[in-house]
């Protein structure tokens, strides 16, 4: 996957985008989408898959070139990521969380921190994550109780981070820690690394959805970090915590795109081979109708992706409300039409063997994740009124 230096069309994509989308879709149409019902059958996380898309350049998208990423920008991310998501919106989130890792180390890392990391986390060679959430701190981040106690030439850390995607699996972590006073001043940002003493892992939640994603707690008692794992300065942590935000919430609305494409081009394909009352389905008038609204919701979610992605790109100073507004519509659409075409499937939709209610599953956690959809309304209201 070469950088695609072109931005996005008005109304369209460059031609370069378009082979970009197009080869991500036909790895995912090969190697993700025959084996996802397996994987979610048997919770198996398929890092040897994982590692193979790093091959097209998926571990670093947009860490910059001389870190030896592809550098390339919001918009080809949103679509590298509705691609991917076709063949299985877990494993493609999966992929999401770890690129939000690499950039941060990335972009606030110094020169060590990015000799150190950044190459094997571009292949892939290692997987990260990110250890924001808490047990009682979900919404409310900057109320983190995780403590990182200043000891010689180490902090000392202790806490618990709750619902961590790839946590057990993962070889680098990327943790926010309270070094200083209550509130988002007081949060530092540590990168630790698997095997560190004290470093340990709940088991794996079991989920309704996601379930070719481990996801565990992330337990550090008394683990000494160097001090030279600190990302960013002192109290910076919140800062490098949230600035991850937009960019996650349009790779998920990407993401629910993808998985909501994927059960609308099922729902089709079914209404073309199955009949009732001697015709096929898609004779039905009534059916065309919902086929074709459902189209058109994904179409006009998707445009309002690209919108918040090209702004993203451009540095548009209304990039945080506009994503957020991605990311509640691109999330309850994904959701909403996999749950329509199940519906068109009838009872057949409720087999797995169909593969869309494992869509209807995966999807559901995409309303509540990078943000429950509750908070973008409280994110565009208090942008757009400047009230709260």
């Amino acid at each position: 996957m070469s950088r695609s230096t072109a931005a996005a069309l008005p109304f369209g994509l460059t031609d370069e985008q378009q082979t970009v989308a197009g080869m991500v879709r036909e790895f995912a149409d090969t190697e993700v989408a025959p084996h996802a019902l397996q994987w979610d059958a048997e919770h198996f996380f398929p890092v040897d898959v994982i590692r193979k898309s790093a091959e097209l350049g998926m571990g670093g998208i947009y860490v910059s070139e001389e870190s030896g990423g592809t550098g390339m920008g919001r918009m080809d991310a949103a679509l590298i990521f509705e691609a991917m998501s076709t063949g299985c919106p877990s494993v493609a989130a999966y992929i999401s969380i770890h690129n939000m890792v690499a950039w941060m180390i990335d972009k606030f890392g110094n020169d060590e921190q990015k000799t150190t990391y950044l190459e094997r986390l571009v292949s892939m060679e290692h997987l990260g994550s990110y250890c924001l959430t808490e047990p009682n701190a979900g919404s409310d981040a900057a109320a983190l109780r995780t403590s990182a106690r200043e000891d010689g030439d180490h902090y000392v850390l202790n806490g618990v981070k709750q619902f961590i995607s790839g946590a057990g699996t993962s070889d680098t972590y990327l943790v926010m820690a309270r070094t200083g006073q209550d509130g988002a001043r007081g949060i530092s940002a540590f990168i630790l690394e698997k095997g560190m003493e004290g470093l340990s892992f709940g088991p794996n939640e079991q989920k309704m959805g996601w379930r070719a994603q481990p996801t565990r707690q992330v337990i550090m008692e008394n683990v000494r970090v160097p001090k030279e794992n600190m990302l960013g300065a002192p109290g910076q942590g919140f800062k490098i915590a949230m600035s991850g935000l937009d960019g996650g919430r349009l790779n998920i609305g990407a993401c629910s795109l993808g998985g909501g494409q994927a059960a609308l081009e099922k729902a089709i394909a079914y209404m073309g081979e199955r009949q009732a009352f001697g015709t096929e389905l898609s004779g039905f008038q009534a059916l065309r109708f919902e086929v074709a609204q459902m189209q058109a919701d994904l179409e006009g979610a998707r445009s309002l992706l690209w919108r918040a992605a090209g702004a993203y790109d451009a540095g548009d100073p209304n990039t945080s409300l506009l994503s957020a507004m991605a990311k509640l519509k691109a999330t309850d659409t994904g959701f909403d039409v996999a749950n329509r075409a199940l519906q068109l499937h009838g009872g057949y939709g409720y087999l797995t063997e169909y593969g869309i209610e494992k869509l209807v599953r995966d999807l559901r956690v995409h309303q509540i994740l990078e943000g429950t959809n509750e908070i973008m309304r409280v994110i565009i209201s208090r942008k757009s009124t400047g009230v709260g």
